[in-house]
């Protein structure tokens, strides 16, 4: 919901805080030390005649985390991701199919929040507005229900649960937006029908709480006063203890996080224990993602803040200065800031790529030798402009609890098939085995929303997710709105410790929660098998090339003299013996001494390898099998043209880099490349040296010319000798260096020397191009003006655009004034017309631009950028009112102001004496590319601090307003 009171209560907190905020020995003290505002004893649900069931809502669930974005446009990594690999030669472990499905909640609320937790013998499953228990077999025990059942009446959202396995407890907990409030209701046992309930309330948490469970605590996050992230109350500890107890003066201590920077949402993670082997007391960690796109950060990475409280004496509680972690440089920031991400197949509206937060929930695991931490956030790993989500993965590791926290492992998982992947949540087994669920969409089957799975075992190479993706549940229909899931959980029986369920949103008939229930650890004692063919790979062979697989052990004891055996085509079987030994969860190569003739240049030939050990209780994953190519051997080309591309603002000397393929089978370097800018030739030499099968980007040392308006002719060309294929040696493509200032020749009398309409009465002379936006007019909606227009040449063609939709492109729709013609037959001489502009029925209310074009002897161009002989560009301002009468037109009083510092760095406001709903704020290019988006409201003062240092210099505009109204002005970044 929209924070409307948060600076009230701001105010109250302090002022009954009863202290400052004290930093002594980079640890900071609480802003907040108070007990649970309520506590109530709530009867089990199995002793209740009639429970309350939960009520479906169609509406859009209005949290802080869909308007909260704030980012530098500029600023911040760009690129691909480097943590992808370049060339996917890696291949990977097959995983377990899911061992059953269930939908845990129907729900029409957008989103749904899917959340839910297992305990012993129960599934606990939670949505937005309510909660259903499951037996372990996926079978519903309650009907759908309302949070009203075991929270007070009133709750808005956001319910929670988890399973806090040292206890044996469920804990859940739900927001009131009405006072800003949180309820947590902790299990009297483990089974939650039978169960009574304590139930505290706390104040000051009122957005996107999340819990998590440690020794002294339960940890608390929540997006609290953003706008002040370093001095406000940013993490919540509850007094875990008493509230297991039932024991009402149970306390809650609330700190500041120094040192962060946010992207205005504010999302921190208190890292979970998700088994029942509990940490010493204390040091709890709490991490949070600082992107280099935000203010205040200058290279991506990782904070660790670490919680000392004292709940005997809770003033004397600390929270550490952070620790930084530095991570591989990562783009956590979509659309400049919007909610509207990534494209659903077919037409779907673009959906939520939740970005800039760390994913529910960041999971703990002790380990004999170490403890673990991991978490996940989405990237953008396409360093193009079209983005593709791809999921940061994280493990941080300490010697043993208290010690320094540091990076162990980082990876960027992308899904196959060119898919998005994100909204993931991921968790350790008790073997340290790591397993991941997560949405995808879209590909070469324009796949809809879907579940999935993959994971890593414990002893795999570092930073990679070797499990094969693994489908969950299939969506049928895409998503109905742009907001999406907020968030997926994964959990882990505490029975075997190493059984995963994990719940996210997709469409089945309507918005569905689906878990998924599986695990990566073998439940058998002998089991191998063959997970990939490291040689021969794909290249160019010969009659003896070497054959060597890879072996996994899935089972739980050593694995020792086993066969292993190849076929190619069908042909005879090879079969030798492994007599290594490989340990559990690990792998081993095996090198065979019988020797394949792979020669035919362009054949195709089909592997099979596999195992065969008397003891495997599992055959179905003992085999592999994979098509090895013998290419050509030289077979170079030129596959993408990554820059420059078309804008308004190219300069003198852009550099031009491709992406070159070596499609052969031999290494290739030291071969030449060249462009060819209209008809300019420039050559130059590679000399990095490319493997067979793969691809690089290729940067030329010398830079081109596209400072002039028009369109260029590049084409670029790979040169090798003997090259197998020049059909992929040449790549072109058309650059355009814009001009939506479009000049011309004036000198003769064409064009305006005067354009009159409302309070517009401009006499001006021979600009080519007239900026005249300081100038404006309120004109009716529905209604015909009088335009009176004088030229110095006849035969002097017109059309006026009024930009309605405020995206900075002047279409045939908003033609207000279609092509006329001004002193037909006539020469030289001053021509005066006034001419009907007519602004249709349904304008957008508010300010937009108004673009008039002249071009003598001939229709004006379609194209309201497009240059011409003769003629003559100006743009004005118009504002479109409903009714002269304020209190019919409440946005007629509305008025945005901008400010500038003279240092690019402008405060934004929309002055305005009522309440509006659903203001966004856009900054745009002169291409109409949006630079920034952000929700405006009340709280925020309809305000934004707009950075453009980062930016190049020109012209840019911003746009405020909603589906009603719209204001929009021009900046100028020097």
């Amino acid at each position: 919901f929209i924070m409307k009171y948060i600076y009230t209560f701001l105010l109250v907190l302090f002022v009954f805080s009863g202290f400052s905020q004290n930093i002594e020995n980079n640890k900071t003290k609480p802003t907040i030390t108070s007990t649970a505002t309520s506590m109530r004893v709530v009867p089990p649900l199995s002793s209740k005649a009639t429970l309350i069931p939960f009520i479906d809502s169609y509406d859009e669930i209005k949290d802080g985390r869909s308007s909260r974005n704030i980012i530098i446009p500029g600023k911040g990594s760009t690129g691909d991701d480097i943590l992808v690999p370049k060339n996917k030669t890696t291949k990977k472990v097959k995983g377990r199919a899911v061992s059953f499905t269930f939908e845990s909640a129907s729900s029409n609320s957008s989103p749904t929040d899917p959340s839910g937790a297992v305990g012993p013998n129960h599934y606990l499953a939670v949505f937005n507005t309510g909660f259903r228990v499951f037996d372990k077999l996926g079978n519903p025990l309650t009907d759908q229900l309302s949070p009203d059942n075991i929270f007070s009446s009133g709750s808005c959202c956001d319910l929670t649960v988890s399973y806090d396995n040292a206890a044996d407890r469920w804990v859940m907990s739900i927001l009131y937006n009405n006072d800003g409030h949180v309820e947590v209701a902790v299990s009297q046992t483990e089974d939650p029908i039978t169960t009574a309930w304590n139930v505290y309330s706390f104040a000051n948490i009122n957005d996107y709480q999340k819990l998590s469970v440690w020794s002294d605590g339960y940890y608390m996050t929540a997006n609290v006063n953003s706008s002040s992230a370093g001095t406000s109350n940013a993490i919540f500890v509850l007094e875990r203890d008493k509230m297991l107890l039932g024991d009402s003066t149970a306390q809650m201590i609330a700190f500041p996080l120094p040192g962060i920077s946010t992207s205005g949402f504010y999302s921190p993670q208190a890292i979970n224990v998700s088994s029942n082997n509990l940490p010493s007391a204390g040091n709890a960690p709490i991490v949070y993602l600082q992107d280099d796109a935000w203010s205040g950060v200058s290279n991506d990475h990782v904070k660790l803040w670490e919680v000392n409280v004292d709940w005997a004496t809770p003033t004397s509680s600390t929270i550490n200065n952070p620790t930084i972690i530095p991570t591989a440089p990562f783009i956590a920031v979509f659309d400049n800031g919007s909610f509207s991400n990534l494209p659903q197949p077919n037409g779907g509206i673009d959906i939520d790529a939740l970005q800039a937060i760390i994913m529910n929930q960041a999971q703990f695991r002790k380990f004999i030798t170490h403890n673990s931490a991991v978490f996940n956030f989405v990237v953008d790993v396409d360093g193009s402009s079209n983005e593709k989500a791809g999921i940061r993965w994280i493990e941080l590791r300490q010697s043993g609890d208290g010690q320094p926290w540091s990076l162990y492992q980082e990876g960027t998982y992308t899904a196959p098939d060119n898919k998005h992947a994100w909204n993931a949540s991921l968790m350790m087994d008790s073997q340290g085995n790591i397993a991941m669920g997560y949405t995808g969409m879209g590909g070469s089957n324009n796949q809809v929303v879907s579940s999935y799975y993959t994971g890593r075992y414990a002893n795999d190479p570092l930073g990679e997710m070797t499990i094969n993706e693994e489908v969950i549940a299939l969506g049928n229909a895409n998503i109905p709105g742009l907001r999406y899931g907020d968030y997926s959980k994964i959990d882990i029986d505490p029975v075997n410790d190493k059984t995963f369920w994990f719940v996210n949103e997709y469409m089945n008939g309507a918005r569905k929660n689906i878990v998924g229930v599986f695990q990566i650890a073998s439940d058998y004692m002998n089991d191998v098998g063959v997970i990939n063919l490291n040689s021969p790979i794909s290249s160019t062979l010969g009659a003896n090339e070497t054959v060597t697989a890879t072996i996994f052990n899935y089972g739980q004891s050593e694995a020792s003299n086993f066969n292993v055996s190849y076929q190619i085509d069908g042909n005879s079987v090879i079969t030798e013996t492994f007599t290594g030994t490989i340990a559990p969860n690990s792998t081993a190569q095996f090198t065979f001494v019988q020797t394949a003739d792979l020669a035919t240049i362009g054949q195709t030939y089909s592997f099979v390898v596999s195992t065969d050990m008397s003891e495997d209780e599992n055959n179905s994953n003992d085999s592999y099998t994979i098509d090895i190519i013998n290419l050509e051997p030289n077979d170079i080309g030129v596959t993408d043209i990554i820059s420059p591309v078309s804008s308004t603002d190219l300069t003198d000397t852009e550099s031009i880099t491709v992406l070159i393929n070596n499609f052969g089978g031999m290494p290739q370097s030291n071969f030449d490349i060249s462009f060819d800018l209209d008809g300019t030739i420039i050559t130059e030499t590679v000399s990095e040296t490319l493997a067979p099968n793969s691809y690089i980007q290729y940067t030329f040392a010398q830079t081109i010319d596209l400072s002039a308006i028009g369109d260029y002719n590049l084409s670029v060309t790979t040169s090798l000798d003997e090259d197998s294929n020049t059909s992929n040696d040449q790549i072109s493509v058309i650059i355009t260096k814009a001009n939506c200032q479009p000049t011309a020749n004036c000198g003769f009398g064409d064009g305006l020397q005067l354009f009159q309409i409302g309070t517009i009465n401009n006499s001006s002379g021979c600009e080519g191009y007239g900026d005249f936006m300081h100038l404006t007019t309120d004109l009716y909606a529905e209604s015909i003006n009088d335009l009176t227009v004088t030229t110095g040449f006849g035969n002097q063609n017109i059309k006026v655009w009024i930009d309605f939709n405020d995206d900075f492109e002047f279409t045939t729709d908003e033609l207000v004034v279609p092509n006329y013609v001004i002193g037909p037959g006539q020469n030289l001489g001053t021509i005066t017309e006034t001419i009907d502009l007519t602004i249709p029925s349904g304008a957008n209310i508010g300010e937009h631009i108004m673009r008039a074009k002249t071009n003598w002897n001939g229709e004006v161009p379609e194209d309201a950028c497009q240059s011409t002989a003769y003629g003559e560009t100006e743009d004005y301002m118009v504002n479109i009112v409903v009714s002269a009468n304020t209190e019919e037109n409440e946005f007629n009083n509305t008025e945005l102001l901008i400010l500038n510092n003279n240092t690019n760095i402008f405060d934004v406001r929309l002055q305005t004496d009522v309440e509006l709903d659903n203001v966004t704020l856009t900054v745009y290019n002169f291409l109409g590319q949006r630079l920034v988006y952000y929700k405006l409201n009340s709280s925020n003062n309809y305000s934004y601090p707009l950075d453009m240092t980062y930016v190049a210099k020109g012209i840019y505009f911003v746009k405020v307003g909603n589906n009603q109204f719209g204001k929009v002005k021009r900046i100028i970044v020097k």
